[in-house]
């Protein structure tokens, strides 16, 4: 049997498709990640269900942050979450470890570099994670999303590489167009009450004209996915059905969304902006602005570059200037000429990991 890999980080969908992968090709991944959609929630997250759903086994790791957060109890979180991987590790006793950011990467890469256990990351932002950033020390190869992060680690280390993209992404099949045409409002796997807070008030009006397909994330206590219920049940009957709402968009519903959609509204992180800069699409980004290093204002800036972008900040998000928004970015013309990005980062990545493998 080939060996053990351990798979950790906050981009579960990137880390998904090189896991597969590699599963195809006979190793056993092991997933360590969130179970839950966050800290104090009941709602299983959609990490654990895709993950699990692929028959990856998942154990859940619980750990604190350091970024922004300077309680003791939350430095008495990171040091538990340290001893948890640590316990992991002794007994599953992986051949390697593949990160892929956010800070359920640390305590696992120093506890595998105590044990002497290799660690691999994968950059996705165009600048450097404060997770990464952390750990560049510890691990044995960075791999990169874009050729701009370079400067910010070891060069001796770094390799870019592009961001693995789904295959559903990248497949020819070709989808009847919507009619009419789709909104697509996505905000990472767990929602955006903030932005879910402008949507809501002008769904009625949207549906006179979209269809709209509504990420809402599923946390208990904001309770989105009930308020997109009762806004449904509100709409005319004629037009209920031009309002699909769902906690969470898996894979196949996702691909199908991004690629009908004339109007993407999302976030603006690593692995939504790749695969909008892959396909060209029209979009609305509201980056969230307080992530490290201004990581979601550089992915938004990116993507204006080369699509048909509006950046809406957060600080003047509101039902209308979102509504407004999504009206311009539909008059913006969409360029023949897509920007180039890597599409076989999955082969590209997993060469780089053959050393560690053997």
């Amino acid at each position: 049997m080939k060996p053990k890999i351990i798979f950790t980080g906050g981009h579960h969908n990137s880390a998904l498709v090189v896991a597969l992968e590699l599963k195809k090709q006979g190793f056993e991944i092991i997933w360590l990640g969130h179970k839950f959609t966050m800290r104090g929630d009941k709602q299983v997250s959609a990490e654990f269900q895709e993950v699990t759903a692929n028959g990856i086994a998942f154990f859940e790791l619980k750990a604190g942050k350091v970024y922004r957060k300077h309680s003791p109890l939350e430095f008495f979180k990171v040091i538990f979450g340290f001893c948890q991987a640590l316990v992991y590790l002794l007994k599953l006793r992986p051949k390697l470890i593949i990160a892929f950011g956010g800070y359920l990467s640390v305590p696992v890469v120093l506890a595998g570099w105590l044990l002497r256990i290799p660690s691999v990351t994968h950059e996705q932002t165009v600048t450097a994670g404060w997770a990464n950033k952390a750990i560049a020390p510890f691990v044995k190869k960075i791999l990169l999303t874009h050729q701009s992060s370079r400067i910010n680690y070891p060069h001796d280390k770094a390799v870019v590489v592009g961001l693995p993209l789904r295959k559903g992404l990248m497949a020819k099949h070709k989808f009847k167009k919507a009619k009419p045409p789709l909104i697509y409002i996505t905000c990472g796997k767990q929602g955006s009450h903030v932005i879910n807070q402008a949507v809501f008030p002008i769904i009625p009006h949207l549906v006179e004209k979209f269809k709209v397909a509504h990420q809402t994330g599923s946390h208990t206590l904001t309770i989105d996915q009930e308020r997109a219920r009762r806004v449904k049940v509100g709409l005319p009957k004629s037009l209920r059905h031009r309002y699909l709402h769902k906690s969470y968009f898996f894979e196949k519903d996702a691909v199908r969304y991004l690629k009908l959609a004339s109007v993407v509204v999302s976030r603006a992180g690593a692995h939504t902006a790749y695969e909008l800069l892959y396909l060209g699409k029209r979009s609305v980004v509201i980056p969230i602005p307080w992530v490290s290093h201004n990581e979601q204002g550089q992915n938004a800036a990116l993507l204006a570059r080369h699509n048909p972008t509006v950046i809406l900040e957060e600080s003047r998000l509101s039902s209308e200037t979102l509504l407004d928004s999504i009206y311009q970015a539909l008059r913006l013309p969409v360029s023949a000429v897509r920007q180039k990005v890597v599409t076989d980062a999955t082969a590209r990545m997993i060469k780089q990991l053959r050393p560690f493998l053997r």
